[in-house]
């Protein structure tokens, strides 16, 4: 028989359908070629419309992620004190056991159950099945602490769901027919490349570009106008932009009319702001103000699409959520969304017809209520003692997914959280992050290369398929799997425990989507309206676009939309006059990729981007090591004094892990727990610094 097989032709180099788990919007399909077992190259799939063969420089170097010497390929016990990164080697069975015992210690000690056992975990995989299917299922069983998951868009998402019904939006692919595009709060270059390429089409035909963003990103770059506003000043913009149309009546009032709830109360609000108010608010010029809205206002007039490309980095401040409601508001005024090219996104997940209940189970807690701890919170609530209000301590956490000892703002105390001796940790990982290094135990997982998974998108309307591209390696599981024979250690005997990954990605959609044309393509379209909301049908309470909310007010908030100022506004301390934003280095996807070596090199190291003139009044230049410092705490780097920073503004580059940097700290050391307006998200871009000269040495 050998004899035989030898004589066959080489079959060659073969070629798996996959998808990037990356928490990025443009989830691209991926096709990765494969010879002898070991994975040669990943490239974007040109079969499908929105990759179009074209990978990031981060996801093209995903092979040398999966065989990168550092991964972690068996379980690790730690043996040495917390935070020291001191491991040995033990077996599967071993670990699982250990952990097992554990949380069932834990479990019957006390009224609480095992409301002591917290799961964390975020986007480290968008995947349906090696996120939160095996895994909530694992914890609602347990009757665990449940994760509030807001560490990056909830205040966003909840804006949405207040003003258009639900995280949805225009087409991706129809902004290459705008007119008028706004990229407001997004470096598209960098982290939304996919829809780049279809606004430099639009550009192509005439389209204008404008990007509005405190930082000169490489987006600014390559638009026509850069509108460089103060960080937390977005909502005042807003205003003012309709301040405008309503002035120089640049609307559509038949759609204002049939199509929308409380525009009379928002007509009033607006017209507080003219240019020179909200001018002053934002640090901009008012006739930019001006300008722009005559060139959106002019598409009402003309009847051409003008479209909003909206990201999360502008939420990330007390009035977040307003003002993206604010902002999400704006194409109803001049009737953008007659047009499917017209309109706003910010996120389309609300369009996947996921079968949440299915892959996750919340009939498992079994009438069980168990608290919701809050993500963003982290480094007060590992430190926080039992209490009536709180409950239990924390007294186990399960990591997966998330790296939040570099992730979570105020770090310091993150750090100190995770370095108890009293809490039991386990976490799931590829390499030993600055989370692992915290760890009880380490559990080698899968790379997006050797597991199934099935994906939505919050950035186009396609559901993708991953196969496995390799076998894992080492001693790797899936996510999916290793909580599925911690189930089993655990002892529960419900059958969904045995549900395997292939089942869990065919249930995930159910008969919404057709799987055998997963299988073939490896993505399937969404069958959606062109311009969904041409003739209102919003998915609010009222059907229509609602400027005015009585689910807010039943909360006792604010039900119409408003500019909310910053905690910490710009000038408003004489010993911290800098306002700080932290917004992704290119090279990077959060802390993922940071110990990827051809990568890291490419970044060069932790910076601080300031302004000339900044800089200049305190005696720095590039290359020089800086404190950056506020009552949070103290964070060294080196300085780049760089056109990117608008006066009075530092951009601190992140997010690199904190032992790559100079003090084993990152820009997480400054940021605040403090919450947004809405949505309960954190306010990593409200920030205040001041910036001098290192003079250690």
């Amino acid at each position: 028989m050998s004899q035989i097989l030898s004589l066959l032709p080489d079959p060659g180099p073969t070629q798996i359908l996959g998808a990037c788990p990356h928490d990025c919007p443009d989830t691209c399909s991926l096709l990765t070629t494969v010879a002898d077992g070991v994975v040669i190259k990943v490239q974007g799939n040109p079969g499908h419309p929105h990759t179009d063969g074209a990978l990031c420089t981060k996801v093209s170097r995903y092979p040398e992620r999966t065989y990168h010497p550092d991964r972690i390929l068996q379980p690790l016990k730690r043996i040495g004190p917390k935070g020291s990164g001191q491991f040995e080697p033990v077996s599967w069975d071993t670990a699982l056991a250990d952990i097992a015992q554990r949380l069932k210690a834990i479990a019957a000690d006390g009224p609480d159950g095992a409301q002591p056992i917290l799961p964390y975990s975020y986007g480290g995989t968008m995947g349906l099945v090696q996120s939160e299917s095996m895994a909530s299922r694992f914890f609602h069983k347990l009757g665990a602490s449940l994760l509030d998951r807001t560490i990056c868009a909830s205040a966003g998402a909840e804006a949405l769901t207040q003003t258009l019904g639900g995280k949805v939006g225009m087409r991706v692919e129809f902004f290459a027919e705008a007119k008028l595009i706004l990229i407001w709060g997004s470096n598209s270059i960098t982290s939304n490349l996919h829809f780049w390429r279809y606004a430099q089409e639009a550009k192509r035909h005439g389209a204008r570009l404008v990007c509005i963003d405190p930082r000169k990103s490489e987006t600014a770059d390559k638009c026509h106008e850069h509108i460089a506003l103060l960080p937390g000043t977005d909502g005042a913009l807003a205003l003012s932009l309709m301040h405008e149309l309503i002035q120089h009546d640049w609307l559509d009032r038949d759609y204002l009319a049939q199509y929308t709830l409380g525009w009379d109360l928002l007509l009033e609000r607006a017209l507080q702001w003219p240019p020179e108010r909200a001018a002053a608010i934002c640090g901009i010029e008012s006739e930019q103000i001006r300008a722009l809205a005559r060139d959106y206002g002019a598409c009402a007039i003309s009847h051409e699409p003008a479209a909003i490309r909206l990201n999360y980095g502008m939420q990330r401040v007390h009035g977040g959520g307003n003002a993206v409601r604010l902002i999400a508001s704006l194409p109803a005024l001049i009737g953008a969304w007659r047009h499917r090219a017209g309109g706003v996104l910010l996120s389309s997940s609300s369009s996947f017809p996921i079968q949440r209940a299915a892959l996750e189970r919340p009939d498992l807690l079994g009438g069980k209520t168990p608290r919701k701890l809050n993500m963003s919170t982290i480094g007060d609530d590992l430190l926080r003692p039992a209490s009536s209000e709180f409950g239990p301590a924390v007294q186990a956490l399960i990591v997966y997914n998330s790296n939040p000892v570099a992730i979570a703002p105020q770090s310091a105390k993150v750090v100190q959280g995770f370095a108890r001796d009293d809490l039991f940790t386990v976490v799931l990982e590829h390499f030993q992050t600055d989370t692992a290094d915290y760890a009880d135990y380490i559990l080698p997982a899968t790379t997006q290369l050797e597991h199934w998974d099935v994906h939505m998108s919050y950035g186009h309307t396609d559901v993708l398929l991953n196969r496995p591209a390799i076998s894992p390696l080492g001693q790797a599981k899936p996510n999916a799997q290793i909580f599925r024979e911690l189930a089993q250690h655990m002892g529960f005997e419900e059958p969904c425990f045995a549900d395997d990954d292939l089942t869990l990605c065919r249930m995930a959609y159910g008969d919404a989507v057709d799987f055998d044309e997963l299988l073939k393509k490896g993505f399937a379209t969404l069958k959606l309206p062109d311009a969904p909301f041409a003739q209102g049908k919003f998915p609010t309470p009222s059907g229509r676009c609602e400027f005015f909310s009585a689910r807010l007010t039943a909360q006792g908030l604010d039900g119409l939309p408003d500019h909310v100022p910053n905690y910490e506004p710009f000038k408003s301390s004489t010993d911290y006059p800098l306002a700080m934003i932290s917004p992704p280095a290119r090279n990077f996807l959060n802390s993922s990729f940071v110990n990827v070596d051809s990568l890291r090199e490419l970044e060069g190291e932790p910076l601080l981007e300031m302004h000339e003139s900044d800089a200049a009044a305190r005696g720095l230049q590039s290359g020089d090591t800086v404190r950056v410092f506020n009552p949070r705490g103290v964070y060294r780097c080196k300085l780049k004094v760089s056109s990117r920073a608008r006066l009075g503004v530092v951009n601190g580059l992140g997010v690199w892990w904190r032992k790559l940097g100079l003090d084993g700290s990152n820009v997480n050391q400054l940021t605040s727990q403090a919450l947004t307006d809405i949505g309960r998200a954190p306010t990593f871009y409200d920030c205040l610094v001041q910036v001098e000269a290192d003079r250690r040495g």
